[in-house]
C-alpha cells in the first residue's frame, strides 16, 4: 500500500496543540487563530478516522491514538527544523593552504586558477609564496609544492611533474638583423640568468648550454640575472634578451606566443622535480 503524507498544516497544529496541551497556545505559537488550530485538528481526525484528543476536567488530553503518533512526529519535525537551517546556511567552503615558490605561483598556479574555481567552488585557496620553503610540522600550511629531488623525510609526496629548461625569447628576437635562427647567434644578444635559489646542481647555465652545441662564447655569463623565474621570463618576454628558463615555468607565454622557442630541440632535463608534499 502506497505510503502519503498526511497534511503539512494539520500536522503542524497537532503537534503544537500536543506540545501545550491548549489550543490557544498553539495558535500563539503558529500566529494563528484558535479557531484554525481547531479546524486543522479536526480535518486530521477526519483523516485518521478516529479523535487524536478528549476533554477531560483537569483539561486537554491526548488519546491513545494521539499519543502514540507524538514522538515520531516531534522527531520529524526537528529533522525538517535541522534541514531548513541547513539549506538556509551559505554552503560551507574548505580552506587550503599552500606553499609554494613565487615563479611557480604565478607563471604555472596563476594560470590555471580559473579552472581550479569553476572545478572547486568550495575550496578557497590561501597561497603563500615565498623563496624559503615552509615548515610543514608546524600546521599552518596544508601542503606544498616543492622544487627539488623528491625525497621528503617524514611528509606524504606525490610527484607533480618533472622539469627541463630551454632558451626561450621574444618573437620581435627571431626577425631583423640579428635574428635568431642558430645557437651562435646568441653571441649577439643579451643572454638572461636565472640565479633563484633552487638548489638544483643538474641546472645547465648559458656555459654548459653553449658548450654542448659548441658555441664559443666570448663571455657566456654576461648579461642580466634574476633571483626569481618569473622575473627572467617578464625579462624575456619584455624582449629584453634570451632566457635559459625553465619549461614549466614559460609554458603559458610560449602556448600565448608571448615567448618562442628558438631551438626545439634545445631542452635540457634537469634533475629536480616538482612535487607536491603534505605533513
Amino acid at each position: 500500500m502506497a505510503r502519503s503524507l498526511l497534511p503539512l498544516n494539520a500536522l503542524r497544529a497537532f503537534e503544537a496543540a500536543a506540545r501545550h496541551l491548549n489550543f490557544s497556545r498553539a495558535a500563539d505559537e503558529l500566529s494563528v487563530t484558535p479557531g484554525a488550530v481547531s479546524q486543522q485538528i479536526r480535518l486530521l481526525e477526519d483523516i485518521v478516522g478516529g479523535p487524536l484528543f478528549v476533554r477531560e476536567a483537569r483539561g486537554l488530553q491526548l488519546t491513545d491514538l494521539g499519543r502514540s503518533s507524538v514522538p515520531l512526529l516531534r522527531e520529524g519535525f526537528e529533522r525538517l527544523m535541522d534541514a531548513s537551517a541547513l539549506l538556509r546556511e551559505p554552503p560551507r567552503r574548505k580552506q587550503v593552504s599552500i606553499s609554494i615558490a613565487p615563479g611557480f605561483a604565478s607563471k604555472w598556479l596563476m594560470p590555471r586558477m580559473d579552472d581550479f574555481h569553476a572545478a572547486h567552488p568550495e575550496i578557497e585557496l590561501w597561497i603563500s609564496a615565498d623563496m624559503e620553503p615552509a615548515d610543514l610540522t608546524e600546521g599552518k600550511v596544508d601542503l606544498a609544492v616543492r622544487y627539488g629531488p623528491g625525497d621528503y623525510p617524514g611528509l606524504t609526496v606525490d610527484r607533480l611533474m618533472t622539469e627541463t629548461v630551454l632558451p626561450v625569447c621574444a618573437p620581435s628576437l627571431m626577425d631583423g638583423e640579428h635574428a635568431i635562427r642558430k645557437p651562435a647567434d646568441l653571441v649577439r644578444h643579451i643572454l638572461l640568468h636565472d640565479m633563484s635559489n633552487d638548489g638544483d646542481p643538474s641546472r645547465p647555465d648559458w656555459a654548459m648550454w653553449l658548450k654542448a652545441r659548441g658555441v664559443r662564447h666570448p663571455d657566456p655569463r654576461r648579461g642580466s640575472r634574476f633571483n626569481q623565474s618569473s622575473l627572467l621570463i617578464e625579462a624575456a618576454v619584455s624582449g629584453r634578451g634570451v632566457a635559459l628558463a625553465k619549461r614549466t615555468l614559460a609554458q603559458a607565454d610560449l602556448a600565448s606566443g608571448r615567448l618562442v622557442a628558438p631551438f626545439p630541440d634545445g631542452s635540457e632535463a634537469v634533475g629536480f622535480a616538482y612535487s607536491v608534499v603534505q605533513p
